[in-house]
């Protein structure tokens, strides 16, 4: 079973930039997507961008041009670049890893608040 270590969130001002990292260990099967979602205060969790098939890139309407995802296959680590952070992007953001056999794993979430 997989195991998922989120890491980079925090404050920052509008227009700042933050780099989100999620790190996965333990039994590790053939990953077929790994990504990240966001859930604000009172909002359903929404998708913001993956990788899948170790190379398709998919992103959320609203973060496109400002965000962007990278995979490290040997580290079986996924980072997400955030530039031009808007106070819209505050939310929790979560990990979340689908292996060969889309079995899903979450990671436990990591806070990024955008102040105005």
């Amino acid at each position: 079973q997989e195991q998922l270590v989120e890491s980079g969130g925090g404050l920052v001002q509008s227009g700042g930039s933050l780099r989100l990292s999620c790190a996965a260990s333990g039994t590790i099967f053939s990953i077929y997507a790994m990504g990240w979602y966001r859930q604000a205060p009172g909002k359903q969790r929404e998708f913001v961008a993956d990788i899948r098939d170790g190379a398709t890139r998919n992103y959320a309407d609203s973060v496109k041009g400002r965000f962007t995802i990278s995979r490290d296959s040997a580290k079986n680590t996924v980072y997400l670049q955030m530039n031009s952070l808007k106070p819209e992007d505050t939310a929790i953001y979560y990990c979340r890893l689908v292996n060969m056999y889309r079995e899903i794993t979450w990671g436990q979430g990591t806070q990024v608040t955008v102040s105005s």
